[in-house]
Order: C-alpha cells, then sequence, then structure tokens
C-alpha cells in the first residue's frame, strides 16, 4: 500500500508546539501499532544491557514493573497519536511509580533517564522503519521523531514528579519517627523501642546528652549547624534538638554560635534517662532568651526555681513581706533591696554598703530600720531562704515592670 497516497492518513491536526503528535496523520497509529510487542522486548534487552543498573535478571516486582512501565508507555504513545486528547491516567501514573521506586531502591533519577533515552532510540529506529515500509513521507517522519521525543519528556517529567513525591513521603516519615524517638527518650512513650527507632533513622544514641529548645521555626536552621549527629524534632509546640555530648571540648562553643541571633536555650547534660529533666528546664529557660544568645539553664537556675514555684513564690511574699505592704512605694523599693542585701550578705554592714552603694552609717540606719518591719524573721534560716525567694522575685518583676531599684541616690 502506498502510505502517503491515501488521504486519510495525511489530514493533520492543528501544529500544537508542546505536542507533535497532534501534526502526525490520522493513521499513523495503524502503521506504529502492530511493531508493539517486538519494541518492548528490543528495549528490555538494550536497557539490560546499556543501564548498569538494571543489568540483571527481570524477575520478580523489579522486572515485571519495568515491563509494565515499557509496554504502558509504547501505548500510551500511540493511543496519543490516534486520539491526542485521549486521557490515560493510568499510564502517566505508571511512569510515577518508576520514579518512587527509584527513590525507594536508593537510586537517583540517571539510570531511569537513561532508560527512557534508550526506549526513545529502539522506538524511533523501529517505527521509523516501519513509517519507511508503510511509505511515509519524510516531513511526516521528521515529526514522528519529534513527537516520540516529546513524549519522553513528559515521562521523564512524571518519574521526577514521582521521585519528589517519594522524597517528600520520606521525609515526612522521617520526621514522624524523629518525633516518636524524641517523645521516647523524653519519657512519653513508655514501652516503645527506642533502639530500634534509632537504628531506623541511623541515629547513633549517645551515653549523655543535652537538650535545646527554640521556636519551631528556627529547628531546622539550627540542626543543620550542629551537625548530622543531633537529633532534631517539633515537640510540645517548640523545636527540640537532642545534643549528644553537649560538654564536650568546644561544644558549648559551636551552640553558642550556632544559636547566635535566634531565641534558644539548653538544658543540662546527663544519661538518656534524664532528658526529661533537661527539657523542662531547657523549656522554663527559653523564656529568658532574647534571641541575641543562647540560654545555659544551668546558669540560671535559681531565676528559673523562682518562675517554675511562682505560687509558692507568691505565698511566701504575702507572709513574710506584709511588714512592707504600707510603705511608700519608694521606701518599699528601698528597704526591698536593702533586705535582699541582707539575706544575700549574712547581715554583715559593710557589704550590704557595698552592694548598695550606700556609705556604711546609712546602711546600718536601713539595717536597723529593717530590723523594726521584719523583727525576727532575719535571725531565721528558713525565714532567710525564704525572704530571699520572695526578694528575687520581687526583683525580677521590677526590672519587667521598669520600676526603678533603689539606689543611694534615694538617701535615707
Amino acid at each position: 500500500m502506498d502510505y502517503a497516497n491515501q488521504p486519510r492518513y495525511m489530514l493533520t491536526y492543528v501544529s500544537t508546539a508542546s505536542q507533535p503528535w497532534r501534526d502526525l496523520p490520522l493513521g499513523m497509529a495503524d502503521v506504529l501499532e502492530p511493531q508493539l510487542p517486538l519494541i518492548t522486548r528490543e528495549i528490555l534487552v538494550a536497557i539490560g544491557q546499556e543501564v548498569p543498573e538494571y543489568a540483571r535478571p527481570l524477575e520478580g516486582a523489579f522486572g515485571e514493573a519495568l515491563r509494565t512501565g515499557v509496554d504502558e508507555a509504547l501505548h500510551r504513545f500511540v493511543n496519543l497519536v490516534r486520539d491526542p486528547d485521549s486521557t490515560d491516567d493510568r499510564g502517566r501514573q505508571v511512569s510515577v511509580a518508576l520514579g518512587r521506586a527509584e527513590l525507594r531502591a536508593g537510586r537517583t533519577l540517571d539510570a531511569l533517564q537513561a532508560a527512557y533515552r534508550v526506549g526513545a532510540r529502539v522506538a524511533w529506529r523501529r517505527f521509523a522503519s516501519a513509517s519507511h515500509a508503510a511509505g511515509v513521507d519524510q516531513a511526516t517522519a521528521a515529526q514522528l521523531a519529534e513527537a516520540i521525543f516529546a513524549y519522553l519528556d513528559g515521562l521523564s517529567a512524571d518519574s521526577v514528579e514521582g521521585y519528589a513525591q517519594a522524597q517528600s513521603q520520606l521525609a515526612r516519615e522521617r520526621e514522624r519517627r524523629r518525633s516518636e524517638l524524641v517523645a521516647v527518650l523524653l519519657g512519653r512513650a513508655p514501652g516503645v523501642d527506642a533502639a530500634a527507632i534509632a537504628s531506623d533513622l541511623a541515629w547513633q544514641p549517645p551515653r549523655y546528652g543535652a537538650t535545646l529548645a527554640c521556636p519551631t521555626d528556627r529547628l531546622a536552621g539550627l540542626a543543620r549547624r550542629l551537625g548530622s549527629e543531633v537529633l532534631a524534632a517539633h515537640i510540645d509546640g517548640l523545636g527540640c534538638i537532642i545534643v549528644p555530648d553537649a560538654e564536650g571540648p568546644g561544644r558549648r562553643e559551636l551552640l553558642r554560635v550556632a544559636a547566635a541571633g535566634r531565641r534558644a536555650a539548653i538544658g543540662p547534660e546527663g544519661p538518656l534517662a534524664q532528658l526529661d529533666l533537661s527539657w523542662e528546664l531547657a523549656v522554663a529557660a527559653l523564656e529568658l532568651a532574647d534571641g541575641n544568645s543562647l540560654v545555659i539553664a544551668d546558669e540560671h537556675l535559681a531565676t528559673l526555681l523562682i518562675e517554675r514555684a511562682a505560687p509558692v513564690i507568691e505565698r511566701i511574699t504575702t507572709t513574710r513581706l506584709v511588714p512592707l505592704t504600707d510603705l511608700t512605694p519608694t521606701v518599699r523599693a528601698r528597704m526591698t533591696a536593702t533586705a535582699l542585701a541582707y539575706v544575700q550578705h549574712a547581715g554583715n554592714a559593710a557589704a550590704i554598703a557595698r552592694a548598695l552603694k550606700l556609705h556604711p552609717q546609712t546602711a546600718r540606719y536601713r539595717i536597723a530600720r529593717l530590723r523594726e518591719l521584719l523583727g525576727d524573721q532575719l535571725d531565721d534560716a528558713d525565714a532567710r531562704f525564704e525572704l530571699e525567694a520572695a526578694l528575687r522575685a520581687d526583683s525580677a518583676q521590677s526590672r519587667v515592670s521598669g520600676r526603678s531599684p533603689a539606689s543611694a541616690a534615694d538617701g535615707r
């Protein structure tokens, strides 16, 4: 049959640059379709010979997936030539699935892309031979070649999409597993095998570690800066990073540099069984962070004690500092500062004077007045402990509210 002289074969569609198969004659599909079984076999052989990653027997799930992928791709192409407006989502999903399978196999997309190129070359050689035998003119043959390689680009794009989907799914799964492991290490999931999860994540649990707390939007950046040995996850609405050997040589400086310009706080280091305590203190210390430097919880334990025991401190304040409530604000501030200096310096007038930058005589006057107000509380060890806690809390509140502390400028 003289293919070139058949009118129905020469009827073409309106040209579309991104879909050149639309320019092929209507009857081209009838010329190509009989070649598909032979082309499928040749493509599989060529891929096995030319793509090292696929140079193995086409058996099991791998062989089935590859055969299905080649067969679906060829039939989908012919269907598009026959009906450019046809939809064949199954064929596209096969290409997407091949991309996902490459990630699961631990490969890049290089092997699959190479296989696509091999397949396109073999298909073009067979299609060109069949077209020539059918009398297809040179211009139509060139259009067929363009259609094949444009179709190849589409297959590649579908597989790239599948690969990206698999990457995203893997990332979500790893994030879920990291969160699960952190929860176990913080004592939130008793009975779960932490060692098994750590093995899945290729994370080596250390003997000792500390937890670092930060806002969630800072977690990824901080974790990258601290290196692959840390374990990072979202928990309690915050970013949590488990830092191995946090007190090792150079580690504290590394932590400070990594956290520079970020709100972050780190709890004390200890055995993994004590990470829950480290996390509790890190979270509390994060409230003290201003975003300019790392807060070390161990350096602020007194402040943390007062803040975490707020209801107790409030009760102590109402019982121990009642004698100061009727004073004027200025006098109250002056006597509060004197009382704090008194309990901190064991009543030593000279030390109190230096701390408050007062003349010794003024300091002694204030101490006498303080004794009038607080009486025997100043001589009782438990009372002095409670007084210091209440006075420290009052001082911290003054700093937050902007009240000026007492100073020598207040006079007597």
